[in-house]
């Protein structure tokens, strides 16, 4: 029973995005906020769980990251809904991972299949997105803490996300080049 623990956890991260969608929307930013740590408490354990009970799977290595993108999708959409930040940020942030998604599609179409794994950069702008998120929350729920934290907030978000996603997209097209190239002389071309 316990194999299945780590991908409980990351499925129950994956429903929690509608409940804490739906409380942000109605204002409900102090119940948003214990969602969202729940949320948290499970992003930490079920990789923990995973490595700690030997149980690592493909389902669970595929669904971590679609858990959390969901997630982080649907609170910044509530967030600009809310008009708590700017439309544009929510574009970039969903942006980046719709191109990521689109870039590894087309490499495995065109290439062949890859090992994908999240880069350094990637999980600093994870990182800082859900630092975001949590800090916007927080800000509803106590409002003395200073816009400036939510201005800058905001710069690093979008710094982090446009320089994660040019990352992703200038490593990929370095592999697909050299894949070319080394295919090319393997077969004289």
């Amino acid at each position: 029973m316990l194999q299945y623990l780590p991908n409980s956890l990351t499925v129950t991260r994956l429903l929690l995005a509608l409940p804490l969608g739906a409380l942000i929307l109605r204002h409900e930013f102090g119940w948003a906020l214990l969602v969202g740590c729940i949320a948290g408490v499970t992003d930490a354990l079920d990789g923990f769980c995973a490595r700690r009970l030997g149980v690592l799977s493909r389902l669970g290595a595929a669904l971590d990251p679609i858990a959390d993108k969901v997630l982080i999708t649907v609170v910044f959409l509530c967030f600009a809904q809310l008009a708590l930040i700017p439309w544009y940020l929510a574009v970039v942030v969903i942006a980046r991972d719709v191109i990521i998604v689109c870039g590894a599609l087309c490499y495995h179409w065109l290439i062949g299949p890859f090992e994908f794994a999240a880069t350094r950069l990637s999980k600093i702008n994870m990182f800082v997105q859900i630092g975001f998120c949590a800090l916007l929350l927080v800000a509803q729920v106590v409002p003395s803490i200073p816009p400036q934290f939510l201005v800058g907030g905001t710069a690093l978000v979008l710094f982090t996300a446009v320089a994660s996603g040019l990352d992703y997209v200038l490593s990929w097209t370095l592999k697909a080049t050299q894949y070319r190239k080394d295919n090319d002389q393997r077969y004289g071309r």
